[in-house]
């Protein structure tokens, strides 16, 4: 019995990181609606813990920096030349 609940811990933990990569914006909109709901329960510590991280940059989760700095270039490899 408690193999299955391990297993089944296992699973739904891998299903939602993966959703998470997959699917970021409504992951956030299903976890934010968990923690309103939970506000309304009187379950103050579980709404903290289920509402999602404000996101920085655009959100999109495109690849873009999430800070304004530029990303500094990495010099050039250039080629050696023997005399």
């Amino acid at each position: 019995m408690i193999e299955i609940l391990i297993v089944a811990a296992l699973v739904l933990w891998s299903a939602v990181v993966v959703f998470k990569k997959v699917f970021p914006r409504t992951l956030n909109s299903a976890f934010t609606a968990l923690s309103k709901h939970c506000e309304k329960q009187g379950w103050a510590a579980l709404a903290k813990w289920l509402k999602p991280a404000m996101v920085s940059g655009c959100g999109g989760s495109c690849g873009c920096a999430a800070n304004p700095d530029p990303v500094q270039k990495k010099p050039e490899v250039q080629a050696v030349k023997w005399k």
